[in-house]
């Protein structure tokens, strides 16, 4: 059992499995990676202890920050292999300096800075990759990304970044009330705090997508490279 299964007593996992909630959905054949908010505001530019990092940037979550960047970059290049889309979202500052965070949370003179808004070096786009600048938590709000995805004829959501309990969720619930299945990463994904991080993906992987692990999502993708036909309805 997976320790965010654990995260929950056995009466309350026996409840939830009698309710139904429960299952995985299908993976189809043309996905796309979403990889959210993995930004230098939320990793830092190094790896600290939590605390630490938050006096650096009040929104980095510290070292399971650089803990998770390595998975998310084999997953990256396994998807740019396959030719699997990748979608990229950061934070949009007009719209901050305008009517604040997608949080409660106040604003800060490091929400302007311009390497908060940096990728990671390891996780950099391409510069033919598209990049969502979003104002709240999902990264379908107020922006072109279900735009790309019928373009692109996408048919489920491999999902990595942060943090868990918010953006990461906020998008899942999206992608899951436009009709897509979701699979998210579990070691590709990562909060500030623990607790929310584990509560929220068994609650995720009880209502709205399915957690898979690393593994399993790089098996899904590799196989993708044998299935004929496959660029046909990516291109269609």
């Amino acid at each position: 059992m997976r320790e965010w299964e654990q995260i929950f007593p056995e009466a309350e996992r026996k409840m939830y499995e009698k309710a139904g909630y429960k299952g995985k959905e299908k993976f189809g054949i043309n996905p796309a990676l979403i990889i959210i908010d993995v930004i230098t505001g939320f990793t830092g530019t190094k790896p600290m202890d939590v605390m630490d990092a938050i006096d650096e940037f009040p929104t980095s979550c510290g070292r399971v920050a650089w803990d998770a960047l390595p998975k998310i970059q084999q997953l990256l290049h396994a998807c740019r292999d396959a030719e699997v889309p990748v979608i990229y979202s950061t934070s949009d500052p007009d719209f901050k300096a305008a009517f604040g965070n997608a949080t409660k949370r106040g604003i800060d003179a490091t929400d302007f800075e311009k390497r908060a808004t940096e990728f990671p070096e390891m996780i950099k786009p391409r510069d033919s990759e598209f990049i969502v600048r979003k104002a709240r938590a999902s990264a379908f709000f107020g922006t072109h990304l279900i735009t790309y995805l019928v373009r692109k004829n996408i048919d489920c959501l491999l999902i990595a970044g942060t943090s868990t309990c918010g953006c990461v969720r906020g998008t899942v619930l999206d992608g899951y009330s436009f009709g897509y299945p979701v699979f998210v990463v579990e070691e590709c994904v990562f909060d500030r705090s623990r607790t929310s991080h584990l509560v929220n993906l068994f609650e995720m992987n009880a209502k709205y997508a399915s957690v898979i692990q690393l593994t399993e999502a790089l098996d899904y993708v590799n196989q993708l490279k044998r299935i004929e036909g496959r660029k046909a309805v990516a291109s269609y």
